[in-house]
C-alpha cells in the first residue's frame, strides 16, 4: 500500500496565516480501480487565491486545496499512460488516487506531450500555466486590448502581474506597473515595462499614477484592491476597461473593507469593470499554453521562480509568498 503525506488546514486563517493553521498527516491509499490513476506530485503551487477562497471552498480538517505537477506512477486509465505529467488541482498532497475529474471543481488535465526538454516542468504551473492563462485572458478576453493602448498592472512582480506586462508589449501597448520595493522595480524594468513606481514609497498614489502616464490609462488589471484601485479608477479614460484578477491587499482583513462610491466616476467616463477566472475559458487552454511555451521559446516572455525544497516546508513557504518578500513564482519541489 502506498502511503501519502497530506497538509490539512487545522484551522480557519484569522487575518494573516499562520503555519499552526496547518497540520501534516499521512494517510493509506486505496487500490487504484478502473478508471482511476495513482499520482506522485513532483512540483506543488502556492498562489494568493488560496488565501482568498480558502473559507468558502474548504471545511476545518480538509486537505489545503492547490495545484500541483504530478507524474501517474499507476493507472488503470488510458488518457493517463504510467509516465505521463499531469496538472491535477489534488490540493498539498505526496499521492493521490484520483479518476481526475472534479477536484475542488476543477478537472485534471495532461501537461503538453511534447513538453520543451529546456524548459522546466515547474513552469507548467507558472508562467506557462494558471498564472500565464490569467493573464492572457484577462487582457484578450476581458480588457480585448489593442496596440497603442495604455495599460496600467497592480501587483507588477507577481506572477500573474509579469506576465501580464510583457504579453502587452508583445501586443504593443504602454505598460505602466507598480511594485514594493526596487528588486522588483529593477525586474519589471528588466522584463520592458514603460514606467514603474514603488507604491510603498510615493508620497501619493494619485499623483504616481498622472506622473506615470498623464493621459490616463485605457485599461487597469487589477490585482490589489483597496485604495489603489480607487486612485486607478480616477486615472481612466473615457471607455476604459478594468480586469479584477484579485485583491490581494483584502485578503487578509478582519473587518469590511470599503471605497467611495465611484458612481459618478463610472458614468462619466463609461467605464467597464469585469471580474473573471482563468477557468471561464477551458477550450482554449491548450492553444494557449502552446501560445505562451513559444513566446518563451522566442525569448519574447521569462519567468523567475522561488522554488522550495521540501514536502515539509510548504506552509511556510505559502506565507512567505504572501508576504511579497520574494521575487519569481512560488513553488514547492517534493
Amino acid at each position: 500500500m502506498v502511503k501519502a503525506k497530506v497538509w490539512i488546514l487545522r484551522k480557519h486563517f484569522d487575518g494573516f496565516p499562520k503555519e499552526s493553521d496547518f497540520q501534516m498527516q499521512e494517510e493509506t491509499l486505496p487500490e487504484v480501480k478502473d478508471g482511476e490513476v495513482m499520482l506522485e506530485a513532483i512540483f506543488l503551487s502556492l498562489d494568493p487565491y488560496m488565501r482568498a477562497v480558502s473559507k468558502a471552498l474548504m471545511k476545518e480538517g480538509d486537505v489545503q486545496l492547490g495545484a500541483q505537477v504530478a507524474k501517474v506512477i499507476q493507472s488503470k486509465n488510458r488518457a493517463y499512460p504510467v509516465g505521463c505529467y499531469v496538472l491535477a488541482p489534488c490540493g498539498w498532497r505526496t499521492h493521490t488516487v484520483t479518476n481526475g475529474k472534479a477536484i475542488f471543481g476543477q478537472n485534471m488535465a495532461r501537461v503538453l506531450p511534447d513538453w520543451p526538454k529546456d524548459i522546466p516542468l515547474s513552469m507548467a504551473i507558472g508562467a506557462l500555466g494558471m498564472p500565464g492563462l490569467t493573464a492572457l485572458y484577462g487582457l484578450e478576453e476581458v480588457l480585448q486590448v489593442k496596440p497603442g493602448e495604455i495599460v496600467l498592472v497592480s501587483a507588477a512582480a507577481g506572477a500573474v502581474g509579469t506576465m501580464v506586462g510583457q504579453i502587452c508589449k508583445i501586443k504593443g501597448c504602454k505598460v505602466v506597473g507598480s511594485a514594493g520595493s526596487e528588486e522588483k522595480m529593477a525586474y519589471l524594468k528588466e522584463l520592458g515595462f514603460d514606467h514603474v513606481f514603488n507604491y510603498r514609497t510615493v508620497s501619493s498614489l494619485d499623483e504616481a499614477l498622472k506622473e506615470a502616464s498623464p493621459e490616463g490609462y485605457d485599461c487597469y488589471f487589477e490585482n490589489v484592491g483597496g485604495p489603489f484601485f480607487t486612485a486607478a479608477l480616477n486615472q481612466m479614460r473615457i471607455g476604459g476597461r478594468i480586469a479584477v484578477c484579485g485583491a490581494i491587499s483584502l485578503y487578509n482583513a478582519t473587518t469590511p473593507q470599503m471605497c467611495p462610491y465611484p458612481h459618478m466616476t463610472l458614468l462619466s467616463r463609461k467605464i467597464r469593470i469585469e471580474g473573471f477566472q482563468v477557468d471561464q475559458w477551458p477550450d482554449k487552454d491548450e492553444a494557449s499554453t502552446r501560445r505562451l511555451v513559444k513566446w518563451m521559446k522566442e525569448g519574447k516572455i521569462k519567468a523567475k521562480e522561488k522554488i522550495t525544497e521540501g514536502f515539509e516546508n510548504m506552509p511556510a513557504a505559502f506565507i512567505r509568498m504572501l508576504k511579497g518578500t520574494d521575487l519569481g513564482k512560488a513553488v514547492v519541489k517534493v
